[in-house]
């Protein structure tokens, strides 16, 4: 008997403790707390983004000297660690490390040499002075930023993009005269009612100093100077309908998934004089071209971006954006790039630089214009805890001089939100032409080449 009672007891003990104790509270960030009401702190981010790749490969197209039609490759698109915190009521620093485009021909060349290990930088490195207490109305800053004009996606916060990679073309100098779309600049950011605006002064770095072989100078078409530096002008104003959007950092959300209702009018634009060339292309030097001539880099947009709820209590959202680029490098520019690519050379005479892979011609003097949209499906829709779907397409119609014809550029994917943004899996299949060279500009071939990836990112 006493037996019996010693045990009833203690499962009742049991019970009570267990209706006791709360269910252990998850951490949603990692944050630190400078005063006790938070208005002080400092945080941190992890994330890293993984590919999956399938690409037919551009005519001609060699890795390694090796001939290739086709590529399967793993790499790490992006992978980045963030710091940053406001530290008093005035004063905000961001600083950003990592890497990015990271697979097997990681530092690797044309000439088949390179250092896999020379790939990791900081990204920005920022601070910031709150002008009035407690609004947004101005913040002055600088330092090593992606604080740019043109568009949101020239600032684009990647870890919440809806595609599974932002339109590239809008950071317009990437890699050229900036580090990774970033730049050594000065401005002056805020909120003024419904109006958001960033004016900024950037100090551009010279073409010579990105790690690649140069271009030297054409006849015929420009490419970026290597002396005559000047000043790049950018600035661009928001016009927020509903919501404001956050500036915490000066990085634009892709997509809030639901949580916010927010409808932009956006205008922007990069400008810097003497920023390419053109010469007689005899000289060993071509600093000392007498013929040489100098144009002025002007780029400008106009865009809607669109991302609301549809259903609060289904969790059905949508995402959209359209916009207008003109993009004005000087006569006849033109540049391939390929992200990641996963080849590093071409058999093909007369060949665009970098146009191997799974290169097409993203930047260039003419026009572009890009759309996106996607629908996310209702929350739970694969099972409590197992997330949900949002299908994707978006589309890039280039006019470049250089081209006989537009650009047509194809996305279509699927996003699996297993936690947000914090865990998610995406599904793209993207469809680009090729060209084959004639004298100085570019035949488009029939068909078109594709590429299927999937990527698994992790944001913390």
């Amino acid at each position: 008997m006493k037996i019996s009672y010693y045990l009833f007891l203690f499962l009742i003990l049991i019970s009570i403790s267990g209706l006791s104790q709360d269910k252990p509270k998850e951490i949603e960030e990692l944050k630190l707390k400078l005063n006790e009401d938070g208005s002080h702190y400092i945080k941190a981010t992890i994330l890293n983004q993984i590919w999956f790749r399938y690409n037919q490969s551009n005519p001609g197209t060699t890795v390694l000297g090796d001939p290739t039609v086709e590529t399967f490759d793993i790499g790490l698109r992006r992978t980045r660690l963030q710091l940053y915190g406001q530290i008093t009521d005035r004063v905000f620093f961001y600083l950003q490390f990592g890497q990015n485009n990271f697979n097997y021909l990681a530092g690797q060349n044309s000439a088949n040499s390179g250092n896999r290990k020379n790939q990791v930088f900081f990204h920005d490195a920022l601070g910031e002075y709150r002008v009035f207490k407690g609004t947004d109305k101005l913040h002055l800053g600088g330092g090593l930023t992606i604080t740019n004009g043109l568009s949101r996606f020239s600032q684009p916060s990647i870890g919440t993009i809806m595609s599974m990679d932002v339109p590239i073309f809008a950071q317009a100098t990437v890699d050229q005269t900036d580090e990774f779309s970033r730049k050594l600049s000065v401005y002056a950011r805020g909120q003024i009612g419904k109006l958001d605006y960033r004016i900024i002064l950037s100090d551009p770095f010279p073409i010579t100093s990105n790690g690649l072989p140069q271009a030297g100078i054409s006849a015929t078409n420009a490419n970026f100077a290597w002396d005559n530096h000047s000043k790049q002008y950018q600035a661009i104003f928001i016009w927020n309908f509903f919501d404001k959007e956050s500036h915490v950092t000066p990085y634009m959300t892709g997509t809030y998934l639901g949580k916010k209702k927010v409808l932009n009018l956006e205008a922007g634009f990069i400008t810097q004089a003497n920023a390419t060339w053109t010469g007689s292309n005899t000289n060993a030097d071509p600093t000392t071209d007498p013929n040489r001539k100098y144009y002025n880099m002007n780029l400008w947009s106009v865009a809607m971006f669109y991302d609301t709820p549809v259903n609060a209590d289904k969790g059905t959202a949508i995402s959209a954006y359209s916009g207008y680029f003109n993009t004005d490098y000087g006569t006849r520019y033109l540049r391939y790039n390929g992200i990641m690519n996963p080849a590093n050379g071409t058999n093909v005479g007369g060949a665009p630089t970098g146009s191997y892979g799974n290169a097409f011609p993203m930047f260039g003097t003419g026009s572009v214009v890009y759309a996106q949209f996607g629908y996310l499906l209702k929350k739970d829709l694969l099972g409590e805890g197992n997330g949900t779907l949002m299908p994707y397409v978006t589309y890039q119609g280039a006019n470049y001089d250089r081209l006989d014809k537009q650009m047509n550029l194809f996305d279509f994917g699927v996003n699996w939100f297993m936690k947000g943004h914090t865990s998610k899996l995406t599904l793209d299949y993207q469809l680009r032409p090729t060209y084959t060279p004639f004298g100085n500009d570019l035949i488009q071939n029939s068909g078109m080449n594709g590429q299927v990836v999937a990527q698994y990112q992790f944001f913390f």
